[in-house]
């Protein structure tokens, strides 16, 4: 084997829960350290080091990603009350996620991997949808009680020179919950901005959806600060480039998507890309098939798998029984982060090294060799499943032969 490829700077490197951060340890060892001088600043996000570092590490993690410029995470658990026992916490920590969003300011970019043989289950996608989903606040910041019957709630805004206004919600006859959630626009800008530039960089169409016919004042503030950014900075850009933005509402926009043939960048806003992400990759074939980039407004980029940790599978790993653990997402997270290090450091032997690497583990899926999920769903007329290391060392045949 040649010599290892050089990095110049390190990448910010994340380590995180379960059976990803199996994953994470076997991709390193079968696919990257024996062809990369691998350079990362390393922080361990896994549960017990968050609750140890009282989750000082993940904001740590954050602004290294803001200093180095690119981040690879792992998937990470958001623990609730049955974990905090599980793993015995001192509390119920914030989503690791939420808190790189927040430091980020960024936007979170999901695109499925296509491969042959696993068919998107609405016929007419023949290219892949990216959501482009805003990254802070609304229900991931909101504020929530339980109100007692005989309870009047009201929305209160006190100003600088505290003078208040004040709204009745509702007056509760009744027990019952109320839910308060807020933005800002300087974060709405920036996840505007985000959306068009990576449109122009990807050479797509741009949608966005929002339901501003009922929500008047606080969904239509995205929709008039997308429309004055693309007035004032990049209508000429957009046309220059061929390229399309239009904005509707939300349920059209399900209905649109559905017909389409994909190969646009949909733009939502936090809860509406969390739950339309995981349906287009649902829909295109499997979580574990989907890629995700934070990309935030100063260029920060960090990469990441889409789903989960895994849990059952990790479980299983435990008591030595045999897993086959779609690798995929995280393996494209590493591939994301190596070829955007590459761009930024000017170091073409590895943005190629990380073009090869992806075509590789999909050259094996194409060659008819999987994990079970995709076995399961692959309409491949001779496939095998192999567990979760046999896919890597299958990947890594293929690899040598394209290096």
């Amino acid at each position: 084997m040649s010599e290892k490829i050089k990095m110049k700077t390190p990448l910010v490197e994340m380590d995180g829960d379960e059976m990803t951060r199996v994953l994470w340890k076997k991709i390193k060892e079968i696919l990257l350290c024996p062809y990369i001088d691998l350079k990362t600043e390393y922080y361990d996000l896994g549960l017990k080091n968050r609750d140890a570092t009282d989750d000082r590490v993940t904001v740590d993690a954050a602004n290294a990603t803001k200093k180095y410029g690119v981040g690879v995470k792992c998937a990470t658990i958001t623990p609730n009350a049955d974990r905090v026992k599980e793993y015995g916490l001192k509390k119920m920590w914030k989503s690791p996620n939420g808190t790189i969003r927040a430091i980020l300011d960024g936007t979170v970019f999901r695109t499925p991997i296509l491969v042959k043989g696993v068919a998107p289950l609405i016929p007419r996608w023949k290219k892949p949808i990216t959501i482009a989903r805003h990254a802070y606040g609304d229900l991931y910041r909101a504020v929530e009680r339980t109100v007692p019957a005989g309870a009047k709630a009201e929305l209160v805004v006190t100003k600088a020179d505290g003078t208040e206004e004040r709204e009745l919600i509702h007056n509760f006859d009744t027990p019952g919950v109320i839910l308060g959630q807020h933005n800002l626009d300087r974060s709405i800008r920036s996840f505007a901005k985000s959306c068009f530039q990576y449109a122009l960089d990807t050479k797509r169409d741009l949608w966005f959806s929002a339901k501003d016919t009922i929500s008047k004042q606080y969904d239509r503030r995205f929709r008039d600060v997308f429309r004055e950014l693309y007035e004032t900075e990049y209508r000429a850009k957009f046309e220059a480039a061929g390229l399309t933005y239009f904005y509707t509402l939300i349920d059209d926009a399900v209905a649109r998507v559905v017909r389409s043939e994909g190969g646009f960048i949909w733009a939502c806003k936090n809860y509406d890309g969390d739950v339309m992400s995981d349906m287009v990759a649902t829909a295109f074939g499997s979580l574990a098939m989907m890629t995700s980039v934070l990309v935030s407004p100063d260029g920060a980029y960090e990469y990441e798998a889409a789903h989960g940790t895994v849990q059952r599978h990790y479980y299983k790993y435990r008591r030595g029984e045999r897993t086959s653990t779609n690798s995929m997402a995280t393996l494209f997270a590493w591939t994301g982060a190596l070829r955007k290090r590459a761009e930024l450091d000017r170091t073409p032997r590895l943005a190629r090294f990380a073009e090869q690497l992806e075509r590789a583990a999909v050259q094996t899926i194409e060659d008819g060799v999987m994990t079970g999920d995709l076995a399961r769903i692959s309409t491949l007329p001779n496939k095998t499943a192999v567990d979760t290391v046999e896919f890597l060392n299958q990947v890594n045949q293929r690899l040598q032969k394209l290096v």
